[in-house]
């Protein structure tokens, strides 16, 4: 049986953020130990295939995902007009604050705790969310992302942060490592040897999936969510 017939049914759902409506897709396995909402990167959105093997690879862990598009139609079209948003990081960072409240108040996920996953500027904007929104959130994974563009925002961050980086990705791992040193609470950076930014090499994505789940299932606890009960 292959592993896509294993995995959990991904639901369709419509989030509000304002007046604004967003496309997601939620899936949570049975006896899930944590949620993790992905923030996606410039110009991508939830079907970003990546993201999306991410996703199933942490469902396999035991953990839900909600992969939705940051932007609604109207922005979508804006942005791809001038660029005026992707690279925003308070506006996309309160978004994702948005949602992540909206998803913590979903009766199947009501007990669990929440992760962020972001890559490129959606990493970004999973930090700045994070030291917005004190307790949101109890962990970040940042794939291939740019952290530095969170600016001040770094030194407050207090999640467990995972900076994952293609070792080919010079430019990026520069940034990332600058951005290691600004960050608060426990991070750490892991270099995946002979990958490139969008993690195409055989077996690099899988490397990046697995160090994720090994990262959200240390720090997603149970008891970190006794106050919303």
């Amino acid at each position: 049986m292959t592993h896509d017939m294993l995995d959990t049914e991904v639901r369709e759902v419509m989030l509000h953020a304002g007046r604004v409506r967003l496309g997601g897709g939620l899936a949570i396995p049975e006896g899930a130990r944590g949620l993790v909402v992905f923030a996606h990167g410039s110009g991508s959105s939830r079907f970003s295939p990546r993201n999306r093997a991410v996703a199933r690879a942490l469902r396999a862990a035991g953990l839900g995902t909600l992969l939705f598009d940051l932007l609604g139609e109207e922005e979508e079209a804006l942005d791809a007009d001038t660029g005026a948003l992707r690279f925003d990081i308070p506006f996309l960072a309160r978004r994702l604050v948005t949602v992540a409240e909206w998803a913590r108040l979903l009766p199947e996920a009501r007990r669990l705790p929440l992760g962020f996953f972001g890559s490129s500027t959606g990493a970004a904007a999973a930090l700045v969310a994070s030291a917005l929104q004190p307790g949101l959130v109890q962990a970040v994974v940042s794939r291939g992302g740019r952290p530095d563009l969170a600016g001040p925002a770094l030194a407050r961050v207090r999640v467990p942060t995972l900076l994952l980086v293609g070792g080919r990705d010079e430019e990026v791992l520069a940034l990332n490592e600058d951005a290691l040193e600004e960050l608060g609470g426990v991070r750490e950076l892991i270099v995946v040897p002979g990958a490139t930014h969008l993690f195409e090499e055989p077996g690099a994505l899988e490397d990046v999936a697995r160090r994720a789940a090994d990262w959200f299932t240390r720090y997603l606890a149970e008891d970190r969510t006794e106050a919303r009960r």
